[in-house]
């Protein structure tokens, strides 16, 4: 057993600066997830409890507040990974369900990692319905599809995947990821956030991180994993920053939650500004931007 246990979550990294109720949702995540910590749940349960409060939220680009894609339609991506035994669970491009999460954490209980489609949608069966994308956001979509230059900033600056990373008291990591993807993408395009070792990692031996950012280049650095990595021999502040600048050098932009096993941690991202907080020593903190990691 150790002494405290930790909880990290993001709600996405970008250029404008998160609202108060956005940061309200996120206490309430990591309350649902301290709260099963504190009472011996595992790391992968308390994840899991707290990407759902997000995504049932409507403030991220996840689960009820997902964004549609080019042909109007919403597809949700998440994964999750468990450090002890390395399980892992992701699903990618699933319709019609409130919390891929949930979807994710099903398929952990299979043999298989990645679902997608039809194998998706079967195991998110019972699982909470998501409702019709409503005709004011359809209406917003094409109006958006007129200015062409107005999608590309969108896809290259705003990034609200949400996430979370745990350590339990038996010193256990997790890590989760959940999204709607990127605003007016092309349908079939997957990002980094149910690819495990891009978007998610979680390994006892080195760390748990959870990205978000631009997809395309997370996925070309395997950045969560990457991460990871630097922590074998190393501390999460200096391995996010290496990873980060890393990123920089192929003009990717990112943020992400880094954790290992002593309860050390950091939070950090390249952009403005990246929705986050801490649960840990009885302490709850939320912020819009941080610059130091603790």
């Amino acid at each position: 057993m150790i002494a405290n246990p930790v909880i990290l979550v993001h709600g996405g990294a970008g250029y404008k600066p998160p609202s108060k109720k956005t940061l309200d949702v996120l206490t309430e995540s990591l309350a649902k997830g301290y709260a099963i910590l504190l009472n011996g749940g595992c790391s992968l349960d308390a994840v899991v409890a707290a990407v759902t409060v997000m995504e049932n939220s409507g403030m991220f680009n996840a689960g009820l507040g997902g964004v549609l894609q080019l042909d109007g339609v919403q597809r949700f991506d998440a994964s999750l990974m468990e450090g002890t035994e390395m399980k892992a669970g992701a699903v990618a491009g699933l319709e019609g369900f409130r919390n891929p999460i949930q979807a994710a954490r099903r398929v952990m209980d299979t043999p298989h990692v990645l679902m997608t489609d039809l194998g998706a949608r079967r195991i998110a069966r019972g699982l909470t319905r998501l409702p019709r994308p409503s005709k004011e956001s359809r209406e917003k979509l094409k109006k958006l599809l007129r200015r062409e230059g107005r999608v590309v900033r969108l896809y290259r600056k705003y990034f609200s995947t949400v996430g979370a990373v745990a350590l339990d008291l038996r010193g256990s990591l997790a890590a989760g990821t959940s999204t709607g993807g990127t605003y007016a993408m092309l349908p079939g395009r997957v990002g980094d956030s149910p690819i495990i070792g891009a978007g998610t990692y979680a390994e006892n031996g080195s760390g748990a991180v959870s990205c978000t950012g631009s997809g395309e280049h997370i996925l070309r650095r395997s950045l969560a994993k990457e991460t990871c990595l630097l922590m074998v021999d190393g501390t999460p502040v200096p391995a996010a920053r290496a990873a980060l600048k890393a990123l920089l050098r192929i003009h990717g932009q990112a943020g992400l939650i880094a954790l290992d096993r002593k309860g050390r941690f950091a939070i950090m991202h390249t952009t403005a500004y990246m929705a986050s907080g801490y649960a840990k020593g009885m302490r709850i903190q939320v912020h819009q931007r941080v610059r130091q990691a603790r």
